[in-house]
């Protein structure tokens, strides 16, 4: 789930981003009229993308983005588009001229994602966006347990939270991870590796996975590999 964070002082403005957030999937919206509120939560929560409207009656946006905590995943949104130097100048991911239209919005989001994905090389490995039940839902990949094949699908368990079926193949989702985070062991199987619990005797045990992962014959160099992409964590 994507958490965002969206400050304007029209709220025709901010029904709009909401209706485009319910309908891209997997987004966590929060609306504020009163710029000071907003930011007073931004800097409470850390939102993963925040959507700033530049010309408000009571504040300038491009001055609110510079009290930003670092590393915020800025999206501009306003009626002027002279302001779009502005908003680059303080690192804004996007920009979106209003009236903001759906597949522009679509485009701010995938840009997004790929921000928040390079942002921090640390524990957190990013986010990825997949269709599933005709509708896009971004996964975020620290909550990925396994990924299992289903002929041309794949099911993502993930932990605390839905699992996920997308028309995908598990080659082309493979290209989408992290191999620092992620290791296929098996044709139909790849496994998060901060989840792995144990392995031994060609099977690993995930934490909250109720079933072990055995290793394919093909595999056998990455399973042999897991002790030392452990310890090296």
């Amino acid at each position: 789930m994507i958490k965002c964070v969206a400050i304007d002082d029209e709220p025709i403005a901010l029904s709009i981003i909401q209706e485009y957030c319910n309908r891209y999937g997997d987004i966590e919206l929060k609306c504020f009229t009163s710029p000071i509120a907003g930011m007073d939560y931004i800097k409470e929560i850390t939102p993963d993308i925040v959507f700033l409207d530049i010309e408000m009656n009571s504040h300038n946006g491009v001055a609110l983005a510079k009290e930003l905590p670092e590393g915020s995943c800025l999206i501009f949104t306003t009626a002027y588009a002279d302001y779009a130097l502005d908003g680059f100048n303080v690192d804004a991911v996007d920009f979106l001229h209003k009236p903001i239209f759906y597949p522009r919005f679509e485009k701010a989001i995938a840009k997004a994602g790929i921000f928040i994905q390079h942002k921090s090389p640390g524990p957190s490995t990013g986010c990825i966006t997949l269709k599933a039940d005709h509708k896009n839902v971004v996964v975020n990949l620290n909550d990925v347990i396994v990924i299992e094949a289903m002929d041309n699908y794949v099911k993502i368990f993930r932990k605390d939270m839905p699992t996920v079926v997308s028309q995908i193949t598990m080659k082309e989702i493979e290209a989408m991870l992290p191999d620092d985070c992620f290791v296929r062991i098996h044709r139909s199987f790849i496994i998060s590796i901060p989840f792995i619990e144990k392995f031994s005797n060609r099977t690993v045990y995930l934490h909250n996975f109720p079933r072990p992962i055995p290793a394919g014959r093909k595999y056998i160099t990455a399973f042999n590999n897991l002790n030392n992409i452990i310890q090296t964590k």
